[in-house]
């Protein structure tokens, strides 16, 4: 379980979430937010930066950081800013999903303690305890010719990384994110480019395939179709790592084209965590529930996440931050009162980002931590 906490600063506000289980890697998830929409983006961005700072040196001292994510709200004109200034040695990743609170900026970083943190000779950011070398990315982007293309190169450089790594996509990738440039129109390309790669890795519905997200998101240059961020684990065993797919709730997502999990789990001996994948208002025949009414598409939404969740013997209380996108701006101010009223505190941020099905309103990922004891694998 999370412990919660709200940290205010000059022009900017944290929620934190912390797990402790009294071993030497505690794990935060930070969701910063500027506190007045009204400022230029200079200064909201700066509010960002003094916010995050003050936290490594107060309230987070002493844990580093190992992956962040800043949400945009018009990348073509904010995001050079982010790349010259935050020179900080983590996986960065940047996309225009504009903050709906109607600020320019938010930002998410996950961080650790005990850990020690570098680039690896893939270029690959690499987060080390034990035996396990964690590895991160984020902003993978090129310039083929459509999404499609363009999606097979982000997955064939990806591929060798892992390789010079010493480790497979289908063995060590535990976590994608695919964000889609006018995603009606281009999701089409990156899902054939996705199958077809998985295809060749050995990834079918009669293996496994990858916990990901795959949402609206733009880039900073209008030509980049498709970027990804990514998580792996070296070292990590094939028996650590399971797949959840509720199947009462939600369908498995080859039943409709595609080649994603629902959700992963990975058991340490001291910890369980958990990713959950994008997940929308669906059933277990692949069909849009409640077409039209974003309140009933919101708790049915939650339901199918909180039954992932329970297959792995996690709740709500374990997630360590949510994610919300929204096709429609003007859902804004309902999706903020649910979600506020059921998860109090939690480290949230609702962003505008269409989901790959017109039909769905909202979406949302999440991550979640639990103490386990599982002695026949090694600590986190």
């Amino acid at each position: 379980m999370y412990q919660l906490k709200k940290v205010p600063f000059e022009k900017a506000y944290a929620e934190i979430s912390m797990f402790d289980n009294g071993t030497e890697v505690k794990e935060y998830h930070a969701m910063i937010h500027v506190d007045d929409a009204t400022l230029p983006y200079a200064e909201q961005l700066n509010a960002i930066f003094n916010a995050y700072n003050t936290l490594l040196h107060e309230e987070l001292k002493g844990a580093r950081c190992v992956f962040k994510r800043y949400f945009l709200s018009d990348a073509a004109n904010q995001a050079d800013d982010i790349i010259i200034n935050d020179v900080t040695d983590c996986a960065k990743s940047i996309i225009q999903q504009a903050p709906l609170d109607g600020t320019k900026v938010a930002l998410w970083v996950y961080l650790m303690t005990n850990v020690q943190t570098g680039i690896g000779k893939s270029g690959l950011y690499e987060v080390r305890h034990g035996s396990f070398r964690h590895l991160w990315n984020g902003s993978a982007h090129n310039m083929a010719a459509n999404s499609e293309y363009q999606t097979r190169l982000l997955f064939n450089e990806y591929s060798m990384q892992l390789i010079e790594e010493g480790c497979t996509l289908k063995d060590n990738c535990i976590r994608t994110w695919l964000f889609v440039n006018d995603v009606d129109l281009n999701y089409g390309g990156v899902v054939r480019a996705r199958n077809q790669f998985f295809f060749t890795q050995g990834l079918t519905v009669n293996t496994h395939f990858i916990a990901s997200t795959g949402i609206g998101g733009r880039q900073a240059d209008p030509n980049v179709l498709s970027q990804m961020d990514n998580y792996a684990i070296a070292g990590i065993k094939e028996e650590q790592i399971h797949y959840l797919y509720a199947p009462t709730h939600l369908n498995r997502t080859s039943d409709y084209g595609v080649s994603f999990e629902r959700g992963t789990y990975i058991d340490y001996q001291d910890r369980r965590q958990v990713f959950i994948s994008g997940t929308a208002s669906i059933n277990n025949k692949g069909e849009i529930m409640y077409p039209k009414d974003i309140r009933q598409q919101t708790h049915r939404m939650w339901e199918n996440v909180e039954t992932l969740l329970a297959e792995a013997d996690c709740t709500y209380e374990d997630v360590g931050y949510i994610i919300v996108y929204l096709r429609d701006l003007a859902d804004y101010q309902v999706v903020k009162a649910l979600h506020e009223e059921r998860f109090p505190g939690k480290p949230l941020v609702i962003v505008h980002a269409p989901v790959c099905r017109s039909g769905w309103l909202v979406e949302m990922e999440c991550m979640a931590v639990k103490e386990d004891d599982h002695p026949q694998f090694e600590a986190f």
